[in-house]
């Protein structure tokens, strides 16, 4: 029997889901074999509904060799791992004459803990460990959702937090939880066999395509120790996010709350003299930290690293000491030493990177008004980690709706650890870029409408012009606006604003779940939800809900974030431009993004309106405006205003 041409495989998987084929989705299945087969890389920009879940799917199952898919958000791991493969699967059974087996692998502390669950909490102050159950009382929220827990482990085959619907708070998850670091490990623990986690990894060592997310995949890089089983191929889709989730996991954090917490876990398993230099280094620590002010440490204050070094050293010695003593009052003392042992050696680490200083960290003070102060530390750059971890060992396929800025893949390719496309060299990892468009008519189907005449934003106060125009497109839109805004204080001020001008419902984010939120809004074509940063990549509402996405300004990291100004500064250190190279990046990804919340279906009309005049006026905008779906360009504003008020009209008609 001949082997099936990957046109064939494909045309089955797409009838299996219900899809219809698109010349898009085609060329990237092609280019994703060629990639796979010739071990190389690939950057594949597939806008949306280009349907490019199968547009990697098949060629790497057709491919045979285990395939890991990295993905960012739980969507679409779901609808991978509930509706994409299983399908897929069953249309190419007959086909590939094997039936691919797939698994979902997450980080440990996303699955049930049942010896967490059955032998109760390793507890700070009190003695030993404590019932979580006993102590929540059943009428409260947090007790009720421990309640529902227990019920929930019984019947459960996977264990992941997922899978429990309705979920619970954070506070509860974490009292049936542990993270990989806190685990006493199979073989060491009365519930190894059982473990939720380990019988996961075993799927995955199984599986043929083993879906993750970033975190996890940042996590098997930087540690070094594999989490992730042994695979030839890695697609990481929504590519745009992976470098902000891996500066996430390689980012160090120190809190007093925290390092007090770790103390007294350690208080009772170590000799006296280990314990009072923890605590004394504890206090010193705390001190300094009431007088920190939020910025850049460009070097480590004398105070501060006094402190962080008394911290290090207290935490060394209470980690050796920790496997000697052993106190007859303390139950299930393995657990309680592991839970006691991972937050020592956190500290232990940070205040080690810290205090070592490298060039290549960034280190700073962080202010919240819950939590207090915080110290940071985190990389300059991921780009030679990346280099260095992702693209060595395998073909790597890299996609997502927005990885072309400015007209080309090289600024999404230089922060990926790439040379520019084409440049050749024995250490150089070799790469392709290819943009495969979308089945969108974005000329015909939507406006990008940029408001030239408002004054241009400021660092504060209020923009009563730009709120007179949003009430205008939105009154012109009837409601049917997603309004994205670059902070959470802007989209509090505008819905106040508007609610007291207009008569449409005004969603504000924060006010309810994020998927409540989307819901209802979808549900009601007057309504408007407005938000930030989750809502700039969140939200897929197809129709006539989403007629209007509005921008308030856009989106340049703030001046004063200490991560990405120093990133600013090395480039211009290193002879390039910091502004291009980080702010506007930034800004062009999370536009892009904004703007794709427009069209989202064939039959989807709308406009784009950015309310800040830099987009028309300023040098960098034509480089932003290049990273935008190709709509209808135009700074009339009486214009948007008409072409609304007839897509209104035209929804309106259609409903009736």
């Amino acid at each position: 029997m001949t082997k099936p041409s990957l046109p064939e495989l494909l045309h089955a998987a797409v009838t299996a889901v219900g899809g219809t084929e698109r010349p898009g989705q085609a060329a990237m299945a092609e280019a994703v074999a060629e990639a796979v087969d010739d071990n190389a890389h690939l950057l594949v920009q597939a806008g949306t509904g280009t349907g490019k879940s199968l547009g990697y799917l098949v060629p790497a199952l057709a491919h045979g060799e285990r395939v890991v898919v990295a993905t960012a958000t739980l969507a679409l791991q779901r609808q991978l791992v509930e509706r994409d493969l299983p399908r897929t699967v069953d249309a190419l059974h007959s086909l590939l004459r094997r039936r691919p087996q797939f698994a979902m692998l997450k980080g440990r502390s996303n699955y049930l803990c049942l010896h967490r669950l059955h032998e109760g909490v390793p507890q700070d102050e009190e003695e030993g460990l404590f019932d979580q159950f006993e102590a929540a009382a059943p009428s409260s929220k947090l007790g009720q959702d421990l309640l529902r827990l227990r019920d929930w482990s019984d019947e459960t085959e996977t264990g992941d937090r997922d899978d429990l619907t309705p979920g619970v708070s954070d506070r509860a998850w974490a009292q049936v939880s542990v993270s990989s670091r806190e685990c006493l490990g199979a073989s060491k623990c009365a519930y190894g066999a059982e473990c939720f986690a380990e019988q996961a990894r075993e799927r995955a060592k199984l599986a043929d395509v083993v879906v993750t997310n970033h975190a996890l995949l940042a996590i098997d890089a930087i540690e070094g120790a594999p989490v992730l089983p042994q695979h030839e191929v890695l697609i990481v889709d929504e590519a745009h996010e992976l470098v902000s989730r891996v500066t996430g996991v390689a980012t160090g954090e120190l809190t007093p709350g925290q390092v007090n917490r770790a103390v007294r876990r350690a208080a009772k398993l170590v000799n006296e003299k280990a314990a009072d230099a923890l605590q004394t280094a504890s206090e010193g620590f705390e001190r300094v930290m009431e007088l920190a002010l939020p910025g850049r440490l460009e070097e480590v204050p004398e105070d501060l690293g006094y402190a962080l070094l008394a911290l290090r050293d207290a935490a060394r010695t209470v980690i050796s000491a920790l496997g000697a003593t052993r106190d007859k009052s303390v139950q299930d003392e393995d657990a309680v030493r592991k839970q006691a042992l991972a937050s020592v050696e956190t500290i232990h680490g940070v205040a080690e990177r810290i205090t070592q200083g490298s060039e290549y960290d960034v280190v700073w003070y962080e202010r919240h008004d819950r939590f207090g102060a915080s110290v940071r530390v985190a990389p300059l750059s991921v780009s030679g980690l990346l280099r260095e971890k992702l693209f060595a060992e395998r073909s790597v396929v890299l996609t997502s709706a927005t990885l072309k800025l400015g007209g080309d893949f090289n600024g999404v390719g230089a922060s990926l650890g790439l040379a520019p496309e084409g440049t050749a060299g024995d250490d150089i990892p070799q790469w392709k870029g290819l943009d495969v468009g979308s089945p969108f008519d974005y000329p015909k189907q939507g406006i990008l409408y940029v408001a030239r005449h408002l004054a241009t934003p400021g660092r504060e106060g209020s923009r009563t012009d730009m709120l007179d125009e949003l009430a205008e497109l939105v009154e012109a839109a009837g409601g049917r606006t997603l309004g994205l805004f670059s902070s959470m204080r802007a989209a509090q001020a505008a819905a106040e604003e508007l609610r007291g001008r207009l008569d449409k419902p005004i969603l504000l984010q924060g006010e309810e779940t994020l998927g409540e939120l989307i819901k209802n809004f979808a549900a009601d074509p007057e309504t408007c939800l407005f938000g930030t940063l989750s809502l700039w990549q969140g939200v897929d509402v197809p129709g006539a809900s989403c007629q209007l996405v509005v921008m308030d300004r856009i989106p340049f990291p703030r001046p004063d974030d200490p991560l990405m100004s120093a990133r600013q500064k090395a480039v211009e250190e290193a002879g390039g431009n910091g502004f291009m190279a980080v702010a506007a990046t930034h800004a062009a990804l999370l536009m892009a993004q904004g703007a794709g919340r427009l069209v989202r279906a064939t039959g989807d009309k709308g406009v784009v309106a950015v309310l800040d005049p830099r987009l028309a006026n300023a040098r960098y905008g034509s480089y932003l405006r290049a990273s935008l779906p190709d709509f209808w360009y135009t700074t009339d504003r009486n214009q948007a205003r008409r072409s609304l008020a007839a897509i209104d009209a035209a929804a309106k008609a259609n409903d009736q």
